[in-house]
């Protein structure tokens, strides 16, 4: 099976989030048929949450044993616990609160209100990752992380040209001085998020059509991070026709 990165093109946005949705259940069910539990990674932004009210729409979602899926954030805003900015707030309203998880099941990252420093916030969710490591990583297997593109080619809370993407020898990281707000982040780092066995990036937008067609086109990740993001088995690009305006012909597949 090749991981080289391909794109599949939608018409419109509610035919991506549709499409995403479906493709996920699918997968997942076929994780699940596999081995006893999936790691599955989330993203927030508006295409993050509309997937998400996908699969909750979808009657076919209760096919999914649930209880054996544990959902993890590429990144956090450092704000209030449940405050409408988190990722895990958007997710959680969009699906996870519809599915009545088992405690353990989701694993937020801390929030600014937990009493917690945000370095030390970053060391505790170090050590959630690590509590759930397998085959000597202090990470789980992630079997689907989920990732949005800013316009800027940033992913998770790793921006261009800041030393985020450059971290190798930790999982998480504390961001500050974010060139998006909020300042103050916690983020995953690129070989905790290069561990997945697929890497699903969902955009839309012609805002997003340069990143996309820089990443694609083998900028570095330094000035484009997303272009340093590769799963170990599928990195998918999944996207919207406006977004794809740049993307080499070649590059388009036909099918996932």
């Amino acid at each position: 099976m090749t991981n080289d990165r391909r794109v599949l093109v939608h018409p419109d946005k509610p035919a991506l989030a549709a499409a995403v949705a479906a493709r996920f259940m699918t997968k997942l069910l076929d994780i699940l048929d596999e081995q006893a539990v999936a790691h599955i990674v989330l993203t927030g932004g508006s295409m993050g949450g509309a997937v998400l009210e996908s699969v909750a729409a979808s009657p076919a979602r209760t096919s999914i044993d649930w209880a054996r899926v544990h959902f993890w954030w590429g990144d956090e805003r450092w704000v209030p616990e449940r405050d409408a900015e988190r990722n895990d707030t958007q997710s959680f309203e969009a699906l996870l609160d519809a599915l009545e998880l088992p405690e353990g099941n989701t694993h937020p990252f801390p929030a600014s209100d937990s009493g917690l420093e945000l370095d030390v916030a970053a060391e505790v969710y170090a050590a959630e990752l690590a509590a759930h490591g397998v085959d000597g990583q202090p990470y789980p297997i992630f079997d689907i992380t989920f990732l949005g593109v800013g316009p800027d080619g940033h992913i998770a809370s790793l921006f261009p040209h800041r030393s985020g993407i450059q971290v190798t020898d930790r999982t998480v990281i504390a961001v500050r001085n974010s060139p998006k707000p909020p300042p103050e982040r916690l983020s995953l780092t690129r070989p905790v998020l290069n561990s997945s066995q697929r890497v699903w990036f969902v955009l839309a937008g012609a805002d997003k059509a340069s990143a996309l067609g820089l990443a694609l086109a083998g900028a570095s990740r330094d000035e484009v991070p997303v272009a340093g993001i590769k799963g170990r088995r599928r990195t998918v690009f999944f996207v919207d026709r406006d977004a794809a305006a740049e993307v080499p012909e070649q590059l388009i597949a036909p099918e996932y």
